[in-house]
């Protein structure tokens, strides 16, 4: 018997599905031609508990959301996620004018960007701040941790704010988020958006915020008194 030629392919795993595999990366050997269904059919015999969430996680391929039939080759980097949440240096992309779009573990300083992006002719600036609550449905928080898809997250976030300059009159957009440890009262992302007029920068502040929370792969964790529990949206 010909075995079939073998492609190497490297998994990433994020929020709950990291803790199921017990790491944050596994390389893989798949035969040539193999799918994302295959690999999901491979990880399952290895971690059953996995399964449940084959029909609701989130793929990337090379930083690409793809769906289950796409093909993986060798050296391809495939990631798996839960649905996101409904997000020591930093890292900042797109060094082009009027965009910002950055990660950090720092304290975000909303007012301060706003006044770098501000231009002369904008008459309206409007900012959305999301701020880390001290309870959620019911139970007291202690503090959050956030955790992302780096560089897949900060791509996604230059293409959202890409969209939103070309859909909406506007001047300038920035977008920030906090990882790793939060206290309670601490803003774990900010979308600021100027424009000549209020209603092209509430609309596109909106938008962006609605969007970042369901396409940007990044998760959160609630630390309660009596336990933790990664935060999953809407599939």
């Amino acid at each position: 018997m010909i075995e079939s030629h073998k492609v190497q392919v490297r998994l990433l795993f994020f929020a709950t599905l990291k803790d199921i595999v017990g790491r944050r990366e596994l390389d893989v050997d798949v035969p040539s031609g193999a799918t994302i269904n295959d690999l999901w059919e491979h990880l399952e015999a290895r971690y059953p508990s996995i399964g449940r969430y084959r029909s609701i996680a989130l793929t990337s391929l090379n930083e690409e959301y793809v769906d289950r039939k796409a093909v993986v080759s060798d050296g391809d980097e495939v990631a798996l996620f839960p649905p996101v949440s409904g997000g020591s240096s930093e890292s900042v992309i797109a060094d082009r004018p009027r965009e910002l779009y950055r990660l950090t573990r720092d304290a975000i300083d909303a007012h301060a960007i706003a006044e770098l992006i501000l231009r002369p002719e904008d008459g309206a600036i409007c900012t959305f701040e999301g701020v880390v609550r001290n309870n959620s449905k019911g139970k007291t928080t202690r503090y959050l941790e956030y955790e992302a898809y780096e560089s897949m997250a900060l791509k996604t976030m230059e293409e959202l704010g890409g969209f939103v300059r070309k859909a909406w009159d506007i001047g300038s957009v920035a977008i920030i988020h906090r990882l790793g440890h939060m206290e309670i009262g601490e803003t774990s992302v900010a979308i600021i958006v100027t424009s000549p007029h209020r209603k092209a920068s509430f609309d596109a502040c909106e938008y962006a915020i609605d969007r970042l929370k369901k396409i940007v792969p990044i998760w959160k964790k609630e630390f309660f008194e009596d336990g933790e529990v990664w935060v999953e949206g809407q599939p």
